[in-house]
């Protein structure tokens, strides 16, 4: 399979197997919605990696693949190419990508549906596509402007430039640089860590950040409202404020 869900510690990683590149031809993008929706469902799942390897995380499209296809073709699969990485980007837990090497393209597209990105020192990420006459059809012209604004992302896919680590993290692109042995052990610790916390609330804050992004601020503060008022009715709030009253804060146990 070219994409794996191993888990481990409540951490679901979704794993890229497609050597030498990792090229996300229509195969993997299938299987990577199928596997996303899997981790979605599974309890036993409460947070998840995406990660390519320790060489590359993935360097795009599979462009042989695409050249074979035409108009009708692709107005027939570009929605289920979007759909698999919005399965990804809507998985209602905490999301971290652990980058190495190459996310370009439609691996860079991917990146960005992660809550958080960690990056290896070597990694290079960016837009191409416009250097095959094309535009980004993965999201990368929706999510990549909501992340780092309008004018960096018009940068990135005007000229198809691949960013190295150093400038991704100052436009804010990735969040976290560390070297390159490093990538998964961290994006992993940190899943652990948020693997722990109160899932329902983990999920609520997700949906309400996410939601807000992409609405007027009156319905965001609706979804906020509806949350915060519904997290009342958990085990987890209870359990949370009965510990801060007795023991002080953060040292609540939601498992």
């Amino acid at each position: 399979m070219t994409v794996k869900l191993e888990v481990a510690e409540g951490v679901g990683t979704l794993r890229l197997d497609r050597p030498p590149m990792n090229a996300l031809d229509v195969a993997t993008q299938d299987r990577l919605k199928e596997l996303a929706e899997e981790a979605t469902r599974r309890d036993d799942v409460r947070a998840v990696v995406i990660y390519g390897g320790e060489r590359v995380f993935a360097a795009g499209a599979d462009i042989k693949e695409m050249q074979e296809m035409d108009h009708t073709a692709m107005v027939l699969r570009a929605r289920a190419l979007q759909d698999s990485f919005t399965a990804v980007a809507r998985i209602p837990k905490p999301v971290v990508a652990a980058i190495t090497g190459y996310a370009l393209g439609g691996g860079c597209e991917l990146a960005l549906c992660a809550d958080y990105r960690i990056a290896a020192e070597n990694a290079k990420l960016g837009q191409p596509e416009i250097l095959l006459g094309l535009v980004p059809g993965a999201g990368g012209t929706q999510r990549l402007p909501r992340l780092i604004g309008p004018s960096k992302a018009k940068d990135l896919i005007f000229t198809g430039r691949q960013v190295k680590a150093d400038e991704a993290l100052a436009i804010g692109l990735v969040d976290r640089v560390v070297p390159a042995a490093e990538v998964y052990e961290q994006a992993h610790a940190w899943a652990a860590k948020l693997a722990q916390g109160p899932a329902i609330a983990l999920r609520a804050a997700k949906e309400s950040v996410d939601t807000g992004l992409e609405t007027d601020i009156d319905t965001g503060l609706a979804v906020e409202r509806n949350w915060f008022a519904g997290l009342f009715a958990t085990e987890d709030r209870a359990r949370g404020m009965r510990s801060f009253v007795e023991e002080g804060p953060g040292k609540a146990k939601f498992l």
